[in-house]
């Protein structure tokens, strides 16, 4: 994941030019408030590394086309659906190919040994894998609180979530990925390898 990632002029997406000066205002808005919570989401959500980028392309395509529709101050949870979606679709082309960016992006870093690239793409291969045996209900409140730490209103407003549902589907979530590390750590060990 890119933390120097930075967010992309609106100005030059297709369509652009229809919409009213206000309404490309209002996407530019939207895209530097939001643009870095729907590229860390997608890529928590299981797009792989080389598609994140086209993803939340995607993900801002889609609302420029529907800013007329989106209530001010939603824009957030119009966009979150809007990736859950963009997301799914990735994933299912994801099973089609096999994906060599990942593993050649490790191989550029040279500051690290071999040793610890291929540890930690290890350990970052078997941390998706603990997501991806999540359900998605639950692998999206996991996601926004562990990983992108928002609390649980901010959750629930933007699931558009009764606050309840939030806190067990988090609590539910949370006893899945200990399960699951508890069952993987397991069996590394019975095979005499360390998690």
């Amino acid at each position: 994941m890119s933390s120097t990632l930075v967010c992309p002029e609106v100005g030059a997406a297709p369509g652009a030019g229809r919409l009213s000066t206000q309404a490309q205002a209002r996407v530019r808005d939207v895209v530097i408030a939001q643009f870095g919570f729907i590229w860390r989401l997608l890529r928590h959500l299981g797009v792989p590394p080389s598609d994140v980028d086209d993803a939340t392309q995607q993900a801002f395509l889609i609302a420029s086309k529907k800013i007329d529709e989106i209530q001010e101050g939603r824009e957030r949870s119009f966009l979150y659906g809007v990736a859950i979606r963009v997301a799914a679709k990735a994933r299912q082309s994801q099973k089609h190919r096999f994906d060599r960016d990942a593993e050649l992006a490790e191989l550029v870093d040279t500051a690290k040994s071999p040793e610890e690239l291929l540890d930690g793409a290890r350990k970052r291969a078997l941390f998706d894998g603990v997501l991806d045996a999540m359900d998605l209900d639950l692998r999206a409140v996991f996601v926004l609180h562990e990983l992108e730490r928002l609390t649980m209103s901010e959750i629930a407003q933007t699931l558009e979530l009764p606050p309840g549902t939030v806190a067990s589907r988090l609590r539910r979530a949370r006893e899945v990925f200990r399960e699951r590390v508890l069952r993987i750590d397991a069996q590394m060990k019975s095979r005499g390898g360390i998690l």
